[in-house]
């Protein structure tokens, strides 16, 4: 009982600080969006950061445009967490003027450091204990010039694509509010696709940049380990490193992208954070040279892809195909199922603790965490148990594996995992090196974004982001299109699902309901190919614009 009480004063606190954090801004805050603003909003960060750099703009006109949109998107989707905007008006008369981010606002997650601010990522028992420094990518903005001025929502123990918690409440995906804006950087994604913000910073450890990215409508590069800056930041999982999560930019548009990545590479972020690798931005031509080897991965063998999410991949391979692109299908893989197993194991090893020790009782969990924390409680027999019935019974074997592997490993058996994950990556070193395959185009998710509380089926469907964790390699995401209720139609009476898995994705997939939510299709380089996956983002991109089919982005309405 004290617990609970406890929670409910914490969560009611923090929301009575963003409320009065926000109430409390100065008024130009709370005017209506003028003409003015409509265009500064609109411009390119380079042009942004070029103004600024130039004397042309003032760093406090940018942020109070983009202090005023963040708080529309706020009041729309639910998406801030710690309101930074006081502080980040001396942030931005103080700005260095002539860095390469100089001026420009930046939105980041939850999960990241600031001095005397709390980095709580939506457990209660962590309001109230403040950060006693910045982190390394908060010095590294500061110095380049730029002006962090939000923090965004996240899930509480950031493994959803949900992004919900008692502290903050549920974000909402911009574009329809019955659905998820992705997770567990939601609250980042739901602000750049609304307009509040141009570029931001997000997490990944088995899709939580990239699945955002899909569901929102948005621009991002999941970075392989050790490229970006990620010292000095909250966590829900401290020493976690079967699976590193990295943190990586997310932006609003394509060229946003490229400049933020190059931007933060340039201030050498190694002499930042003991974790970067010293590696410059390389400059790569891949429109000239040997011919880019493409190859599809078109069903994970666990869940298809919706008709919807089918649609975008088969217009990027149609794009091109049609311009003499060698385009082929990714023939018998190392099975992601089973990296699937060997990944989950090692993500939860500690049995799912670390992640649900802060929270309190009463306080509420991700409903997919709540079903994970289920099977490792159950005892061995009773999955041994289970695992049989869903194999020989409902000839089910992909769920029956998981349910087999799920529990708390000892040291031995972690060593093995990790054992197994490397010689898992040396075989899809082996097969791309062998069939000369440059980079690999897929869905980023079976689905595009999920009603909120859908996480209860759908934690296991992580597949088509997860994969590409387990192996580091360097990821992207593009908008393509939008879900339309008859191209993306879908008949469930004739679907039979191959395994519950996928039964359970597909109860969520209704293509009326879905009509307008953003889907987009995953390029995945290899490991630390961040700047090639970027080169062929943008190929592919201008390939849709040639064909009149660009991605269409939100604009939120007056």
């Amino acid at each position: 009982m004290f617990s609970f009480l406890a929670h409910r004063r914490a969560c009611a606190a923090k929301q009575h600080e963003r409320d009065e954090r926000v109430r409390t801004l100065p008024p130009e805050y709370h005017a209506p969006i003028s003409a003015a603003d409509k265009e500064l909003l609109a411009r390119p960060a380079t042009e942004i950061v070029a103004q600024v750099q130039a004397g042309k703009l003032e760093p406090l006109h940018v942020l109070r445009a983009y202090g005023k949109q963040a708080l529309r998107a706020h009041a729309a989707t639910n998406c801030l967490t710690e309101v930074l905007i006081a502080k980040a008006e001396g942030w931005a008369e103080a700005c260095n003027t002539q860095g390469p981010l100089a001026g420009m606002p930046i939105s980041v997650k939850d999960t990241v450091g600031f001095e005397g601010e709390d980095a709580c990522i939506g457990y209660s028992a962590w309001v109230g204990r403040p950060m006693q420094r910045d982190s390394a990518l908060v010095r590294l903005l500061k110095d380049a010039g730029a002006v962090p001025f939000v923090k965004t929502n996240v899930p509480i123990t950031l493994l959803s694509f949900e992004s919900a918690n008692d502290v903050f409440g549920t974000t909402t995906n911009p574009h329809s509010k019955g659905y998820s804006p992705g997770g567990s950087t939601g609250g980042e994604a739901a602000l750049l696709a609304y307009g509040g913000s141009r570029l931001g910073i997000g997490t990944d450890v088995a899709g939580s940049v990239r699945a955002p990215a899909h569901f929102s409508g948005i621009y991002t590069i999941k970075a392989s380990s050790f490229r970006f800056l990620k010292s000095g930041n909250s966590t829900s999982m401290p020493g976690q490193e079967g699976i590193p999560a990295v943190y990586s930019p997310m932006t609003r548009t394509l060229d946003d992208l490229e400049m933020f990545w190059k931007a933060v590479v340039s201030m050498k972020p190694w002499e930042y954070d003991h974790s970067c690798l010293p590696i410059p931005w390389r400059e790569v031509n891949l429109v000239s040279g040997k011919p880019i080897r493409w190859a599809v991965m078109w069903d994970d063998g666990v869940v298809a892809p919706s008709p919807a999410c089918r649609r975008a991949l088969e217009t990027v391979v149609s794009e091109l195909t049609a311009r003499g692109h060698e385009v082929v299908t990714l023939v018998n893989p190392p099975s992601p199922y089973e990296g699937f197993k060997i990944g989950s194991q090692l993500l939860l090893a500690e049995g799912g603790k670390l992640s649900t020790k802060p929270i309190r009782w009463g306080e509420s969990n991700d409903p997919g965490v709540r079903q994970a924390r289920i099977a490792f409680a159950l005892p061995r027999f009773v999955k041994h148990i289970w695992a049989w019935y869903l194999r020989h019974v409902k000839g089910d074997d992909a769920y029956a594996g998981l349910v087999e592997t799920s529990s708390e490993k000892n040291i031995e058996q972690y060593l093995a995992l990790v054992a197994k994950r490397e010689s898992y990556r040396d075989q899809w070193f082996t097969k791309l090196k062998d069939e000369a395959i440059d980079f690999v185009l897929t869905v980023p998710n079976a689905l595009p974004a999920t009603p909120h509380g859908g996480m209860k089926g759908g934690f296991k469907g992580c597949g088509y982001t997860f994969l590409w964790n387990i192996l580091d390699y360097s990821a992207g995401i593009i908008p393509v299109t939008h879900v339309d209720k008859e191209l993306d139609s879908f008949d469930a009476k004739k679907f039979k699902a191959r395994n519950s898995i996928e039964r359970d994705m597909y109860k969520m997939y209704d293509a009326t309901a879905m009509h307008g939510l953003p889907v987009g299709v995953q390029i995945v380089g290899k490991k630390l190919e961040e700047e090639k996956v970027l080169e062929v983002m943008k190929i592919i991109e201008g390939l849709l614009k040639e064909s009149g089919k660009a991605y269409t982005l939100l604009e939120p309405a007056e």
